[in-house]
């Protein structure tokens, strides 16, 4: 006997050898065992989701002589006949090619007759939804009212085809796509039973390839297994074999895609097609990596819904630290609407490199989310130029007293003088290069200033202007309860007005925060030096 295919091979023989349809297994079951069986069923879901398994299953446990808990005993005349496709009590129809009103008569016509073995008469509809319009109301009358002895079992992958009418005459159950879990355990079972040897990871990537379909990973385990005959599956063999794409290579791509680096990525790509990967993959794989980086960035237990191995988990803590989730989102929209052109176009390359050069150059776009990304540029451009250095003004030669040390001199940095202290006119130089001053942060500090709400007081003691940064976000507890942020914010703003401005940092809704008055840095200058100030109006300067 030639050789069988895998997902023939192991095809479910009984309702507990179903995997990832626990819900409709128990129904099933349930009824079978208290002699509840109906008589039209619909069964939906997706391709590989055991459909059609079920529905052989099922008509062989209503006609089996000695059912084990519901399930066919397969060991039985009736079962054997059934499974060797012999018998004549199962009719198995496929509606797209049998799809026309005097395909259905002859349905209606065969009914009459008892079956010969066995209590039922089972007729599996593969992809109903292919009936013409006659073919469905030529069905309607049979299907409402069969004779007691026919069971008719519908399958479909798309049951919103399917009339309401028939709808509403059968017993409808969803097949649910496989969780990535469920496939590997029993690709694992099966490598097990075949002899091969397999790496977990290079099994859990056939079942993330299968997208929810066991059918459809056992065809990709073969077609692996097939290439290197006689050898472990490794990780990398398995890739090579699909045509996909490591996670390092998606790291570099999104690196050059956020540095603007056209040229960069382009080669990047084109080292993937020399090296034959295929490009709707390649583009699938590439939306997977950035979905993973934007659930790092908004999820507070990734480890839980991201699986990945703690090398890609670091590189994507990193990366999470490079760009925003709105920009992020730009990205995966694109390339999700590539996705669903690639698959028919026959320039798939071309279309993966002007997907490429959007997110490099987002002002060839107009939306709401390039935008975005363009602001993302120029702040970026503001960071990279110098800034300037604050040079304190040369202070006058003076002979100090005995016992004194030279005013604004450190005496421990060698006499070093620094920034003078800041006075109330100076606050409106801080408000009005408050935006400068945050573009010179960076990481997590510069994420929280932008959320941030900065206000003004005065110490009553020494009359010195204080800046109080009020943070909204409870990420930004660290910076409250440290220094580092403090002393950063406070350099900046030396280094910008020229002046030193006393820095502190709370959280909202702090005790601290109801005992400062709001006023604006205007009404802060005239109460401290009392006399009218002619204000300057913004808008025109």
């Amino acid at each position: 006997m030639g050789y069988t295919a895998l997902y023939r091979k192991f095809r479910p023989d009984d309702l507990t050898d179903v995997k990832g349809q626990e819900h409709i297994v128990t129904t099933l079951t349930n009824q079978l065992k208290n002699d509840r069986v109906g008589h039209a069923y619909l069964f939906c879901g997706t391709r590989g989701t055991g459909k059609t398994s079920v529905a052989k299953i099922l008509a062989r446990a209503v006609n089996c002589q000695e059912p084990v808990d519901g399930s066919p005993c397969n060991q039985c005349e009736t079962c054997r006949e059934i499974l060797s496709g012999t018998s004549m009590n199962v009719i198995e129809i496929d509606a797209a090619s049998n799809n026309g009103v005097d395909n259905i008569r002859e349905i209606r016509d065969e009914v009459a007759y008892r079956p010969a073995k066995g209590r039922y008469k089972v007729y599996i509809i593969d992809e109903v939804h292919m009936l013409s319009a006659g073919a469905f109301n030529a069905l309607l009358k049979t299907l409402e009212e069969p004779p007691s002895y026919v069971i008719f079992i519908l399958a479909t992958t798309e049951a919103h085809k399917i009339p309401v009418t028939i709808l509403s005459r059968c017993q409808r159950y969803d097949f649910r796509r496989i969780t990535i879990d469920v496939i590997a355990g029993r690709l694992a079972q099966l490598l097990e039973a075949e002899g091969v040897q397999a790496e977990e990871k290079a099994v859990r990537y056939i079942a993330k390839a299968a997208d929810g379909s066991m059918r459809d990973a056992l065809s990709l385990l073969d077609r692996c297994i097939a290439f290197y005959l006689g050898e472990a599956l490794t990780y990398d063999k398995v890739m090579d074999v699909l045509g996909a794409v490591d996670a390092d290579v998606f790291s570099a791509l999104l690196r050059r895609v956020v540095d603007g680096d056209v040229t960069g990525s382009i080669r990047i790509l084109e080292e993937m097609i020399r090296r034959g990967k295929e490009m709707g993959q390649f583009v699938n794989d590439l939306i997977w990596y950035m979905r993973n980086l934007l659930l790092v960035m908004t999820s507070q237990q990734k480890e839980e819904i991201i699986d990945v191995s703690s090398q890609t988990l670091a590189l994507l803590e990193e990366e999470s630290k490079m760009i925003s989730p709105e920009i992020l989102m730009r990205y995966i929209r694109v390339f999700s609407e590539l996705s669903n052109k690639i698959r028919y176009e026959s320039q798939k390359r071309v279309l993966v490199e002007i997907a490429l050069i959007k997110l490099c150059r987002p002002a060839m776009e107009t939306d709401l989310g390039s935008v975005l990304d363009r602001i993302r540029v120029l702040e970026r451009q503001m960071e990279e130029r110098p800034s300037p250095v604050y040079v304190p003004p040369a202070a006058p030669a003076k002979e100090p007293q005995e016992g004194e040390d030279v005013a604004g001199a450190d005496p421990e940095a060698g006499g070093t003088p620094s920034p003078p202290r800041a006075e109330p006119e100076d606050l409106k130089k801080v408000m009005g290069q408050w935006g400068q001053i945050i573009a010179e942060t960076d990481g997590r500090l510069k994420q929280m200033l932008l959320r941030s709400v900065p206000k003004y007081s005065l110490k009553d003691d020494t009359k010195a202007p204080v800046l109080y940064v009020e943070f909204q976000d409870y990420l930004a507890k660290p910076y409250v309860e440290g220094t580092e942020g403090k002393e950063r914010l406070e350099a900046l703003i030396a280094e910008k007005i020229g002046r030193s401005v006393q820095v502190e940092m709370l959280m909202s809704g702090s005790s601290q925060q109801g005992q400062l008055a709001e006023l604006s840095v205007d009404d802060i200058i005239k109460k401290e030096i009392h006399m009218d100030v002619e204000i300057e109006d913004r808008a025109g300067g």
